[in-house]
């Protein structure tokens, strides 16, 4: 059975026709408002009408970036789209013409769900997915089943507090693992080296049209790729900060599969190396237990979209 997947950002979506193997047969982006709900919704319905006069589909996954209430029907909470106890589902299966389930998936369990059942964890039996993006979005299966945790909302691993009094967060809290293992962290923590160290940052600098608050991760990326020192340095902190924070993780769940996902992963063992080092630096009885396997996402943008699609039908 071919099934519809949407990927909803604050500025985009993405809406793809998947079939059981995980391919995706065709897809459509549209561009939304995040403070306008009903915009949103209404590209949605829009993009799966499209794809729905071409393909025979039987479900509707909505990967969304929040809170998911247990039935996964409603949005209880999302940091940047306006979505407050919102009832998506509903909202979608009243604007689309298909007599179809609609089901709602946290973005990052359903990236995971995706690597795990049709990419990197495809022989896996536990395995923790880190998305590594704007935040840090977790997805956890454990003997081969997601956990979503009794109230929905399993896996937030971005917001465990890893430093008491730490940058702010926008769940509201402090110190928060994402305000140091994700994309801003790095975008943050490269445009302040910029400014303390400019001579250090020249290649970055370049790269942003010369203005330190230009600078993006791709930036950072490019010029680590180039060999400059300080894109490698920034690189390997975002790195230790992950395989760190992966170690008190494992110290719960103790997974055989660590995969990363999100834009950062364009640095490949850039990343990946520091990543590792990390993690062993701070796994508990090591070289008494097993080492988890370290890597990479195979889906990269598509995952979402796979994801949701695959949960849609189970």
């Amino acid at each position: 059975m071919h099934a519809i997947g949407v990927d909803i950002g604050g500025t985009k979506i993405a809406v793809g026709v998947v079939d059981e193997a995980g391919t995706v047969l065709a897809k459509i982006r549209r561009d939304t408002v995040a403070d306008d709900v009903a915009d949103i919704d209404r590209a949605i319905a829009d993009a799966c009408s499209e794809l729905a006069k071409e393909h025979e589909v039987g479900a509707i996954g909505l990967a969304a970036a929040g809170f998911v209430s247990p039935d996964r029907r409603s949005v209880l909470f999302a940091p940047n789209i306006a979505w407050r106890e919102y009832p998506l589902a509903e909202r979608i299966e009243q604007l689309v013409d298909l007599d179809v389930p609609v089901v709602v998936e946290n973005d990052a369990n359903a990236a995971g769900w995706a690597e795990f059942t049709f990419g990197a964890g495809r022989d896996a039996t536990d395995m923790l997915m880190l998305t590594v993006g704007t935040g840090l979005g977790g997805a956890v299966v454990v003997d081969r089943e997601l956990v979503r945790g009794r109230w929905g909302v399993a896996a937030e691993v971005g917001h465990m507090r890893v430093v008491p009094g730490g940058h702010y967060c926008g769940c509201g809290h402090e110190g928060c693992w994402e305000q140091y293992a994700s994309g801003s962290a790095l975008e943050r923590d490269a445009r302040q080296s910029a400014i303390a160290r400019p001579a250090l940052a020249a290649r970055l600098l370049e790269l942003a049209g010369g203005d330190p608050r230009s600078i993006e991760g791709p930036h950072v990326t490019k010029a680590a790729q180039e060999g400059d020192e300080l894109a490698v340095e920034l690189l390997a902190n975002l790195g230790r900060w992950i395989g760190e924070g992966s170690a008190s993780v494992a110290a719960l769940l103790d997974p055989e599969l660590i995969v990363i996902g999100g834009g950062v992963g364009a640095a490949g063992e850039l990343l990946l190396s520091p990543v590792r080092k990390g993690y062993e630096a701070q796994l508990s009885a090591l070289g008494h237990r097993p080492v988890a396997q370290i890597e990479l996402a195979q889906h990269g943008n598509e995952a979402g979209i796979i994801g949701a699609a695959d949960l849609a039908r189970c």
